[in-house]
């Protein structure tokens, strides 16, 4: 039994299918079925009324003006080679910020390498505690366990006053650390 008021037939002239759930194009304002509701499918004629984008430079992310009819790669890259501000001496990226802290070493590396026994950051040369003179207590300590070794420190600090401790090594349960304070 078919039902003769549901439903609108497809407005494409290749699909003039019965849609029950048909969709209006917000441009030209015709009816049509899922498969051809983008302006695209339908050839719309009336895309240009809404279907407006606007590029953004790459380079300085700012909004680049495009006239009807120009091709926006050709105008993005115009204002890259005349009206770009973009500096590249600004936008540097440092990769090599991890500095060895082993006396003397100045090379840098990409990655983090921290030492399990004295959680210092050192280079791929130094990583190891005997490359480093490693102030440690001769067996890892857990992220955790440093801590609270640190925490209990600086309430050691604070309980005999800062006079009293020498800034440097500090000791505590047989474990040699540096203090917070020196870097």
């Amino acid at each position: 039994m078919e039902l003769p008021g549901l439903g609108q037939p497809c407005s494409a002239s290749s699909c003039r299918r019965l849609d029950f759930l048909p969709l209006k194009c917000d441009a030209c304002e015709e009816v049509f079925c899922k498969d051809h509701i983008t302006y695209d499918q339908h050839k719309c004629t009336s895309a240009y009324k809404k279907d407006v984008q606007v590029p953004v430079c790459p380079l300085c992310n700012t909004p680049i003006p495009v006239r009807r009819g120009e091709m926006p790669d050709v105008v993005v890259g115009a204002h890259m080679d005349r009206d770009c501000k973009y500096n590249p001496a600004q936008h540097k990226e440092r990769i090599f910020t991890n500095k060895c802290l082993k006396s003397g070493c100045k090379r840098k590396e990409m990655m983090k390498l921290v030492c399990d026994q004295c959680h210092g950051n050192f280079c791929i040369k130094h990583r190891h505690p005997l490359d480093h003179d490693c102030t440690g207590a001769g067996r890892p300590i857990s992220k955790a366990g440093y801590a609270a070794i640190m925490r209990a420190s600086e309430s050691n600090v604070k309980l005999m006053g800062s006079s009293t401790v020498s800034r440097g090594l500090l000791q505590y349960n047989g474990c040699r650390q540096y203090s917070r304070g020196n870097s």
